[in-house]
């Protein structure tokens, strides 16, 4: 003998009973499981990004980028003699690399730092 059970039980509500964005009623209404009325509206809402997802992007970015750094520099290490302002010295080539790179984005990081400074500057002369 086969009883009802509440997970077998839909119920469907009229779409007039939830007026659409314009308040037409012509929302289409989906049954539901439980027997509370749920609107579908064609597409689901989109979620805004907060930082703490933005963060987590960035982080799984930088993992990915130090997995093809340390590949590249556990290939490279091939001894190369490094010139640089009269001193001489041996290093593997990819940590040479490296540590050219780093010293670039240092760089970057100074001048972009140097143009934020002059437009914070400029604009404290402007509110006065």
């Amino acid at each position: 003998m086969t009883t009802p059970r509440d997970d077998d039980r839909t119920e469907a509500v009229p779409t007039s009973a939830f007026p659409d964005a314009r308040g037409t009623g012509s929302g289409a209404v989906e049954p539901s499981v439980t027997g509370a009325p749920e609107r579908q509206t064609g597409t689901q809402a989109k979620l805004k990004p907060t930082r703490i997802s933005g963060t987590w992007v960035a982080v799984l970015a930088s993992i990915v980028v130090l997995i093809v750094l340390l590949v590249f520099i556990l290939q490279n290490l091939a001894d190369a003699t490094i010139h640089f302002l009269g001193a001489a010295g041996t290093l593997p080539l990819g940590v040479a690399l490296l540590f050219a790179a780093i010293a670039g984005a240092i760089l970057v990081a100074l001048v972009g730092a140097a143009r934020i400074m002059q437009l914070r500057r400029q604009a404290k002369r402007g509110l006065r």
